[in-house]
């Protein structure tokens, strides 16, 4: 069975992109790559049991194992060591990543406190586009009283679109809320 955002895609998104930007092949069109959700966890520095909670929430979130992230360099007024466990991240592609960006807009971005849509000017210059999120709980995956700490994460969208204007229409006909 195809995810609805794919099936969307195909059907409807497809050619209107194609009668918008008028392109004369298929292949031009935009399409969504990847989609990556990282979460950076400063507090694991002290307490390293804080990172398997968080593994096992953006395992949950997002169907798929999530991976520890480790500092890249030393940082001695943050006590930080090279090579030390300071965060998480998943990336998505395929019909999971057709799933999670379905759950994604219609379940989770409606539930984020005083929502009024999504910044329309977060996109990179190269038509991909981030999404910083205040707390994790707004995903109907995660058990509220199971939470051992509210933390925050990065969406990002990665697209192959060559310009924000193209990105925007591709996220827009698939249905993310832009504010106005």
């Amino acid at each position: 069975m195809t995810p609805r955002i794919k099936q969307k895609y195909t059907d409807t998104v497809v050619p209107a992109l194609m009668k918008e930007f008028s392109y004369t092949s298929i292949m031009q069109v935009p399409r969504i790559d990847k989609v990556v959700l990282n979460v950076g966890l400063g507090q694991a520095v002290q307490n390293v049991k804080l990172l398997d909670s968080v593994q096992e929430e953006l395992t949950a979130i997002s169907g798929q194992k999530a991976v520890i992230t480790k500092a890249k360099k030393a940082i001695a007024t943050f006590k930080l060591r090279k090579g030390m466990p300071i965060g998480c991240m998943v990336t998505l592609r395929g019909d999971r990543m057709y799933e999670f960006l379905d759950r994604f807009i219609s379940l989770a971005l409606p539930r984020i406190r005083d929502f009024r849509g999504v910044n329309p000017k977060s996109f990179d210059g190269k038509g991909n586009y981030s999404i910083g999120l205040k707390e994790q709980i707004i995903f109907p995956e995660i058990q509220y009283d199971k939470v051992q700490l509210v933390h925050g994460m990065d969406v990002v969208i990665c697209t192959s679109a060559p310009s924000d204007k193209e990105g925007r229409a591709l996220l827009g006909e698939l249905g993310m809320p832009f504010r106005k």
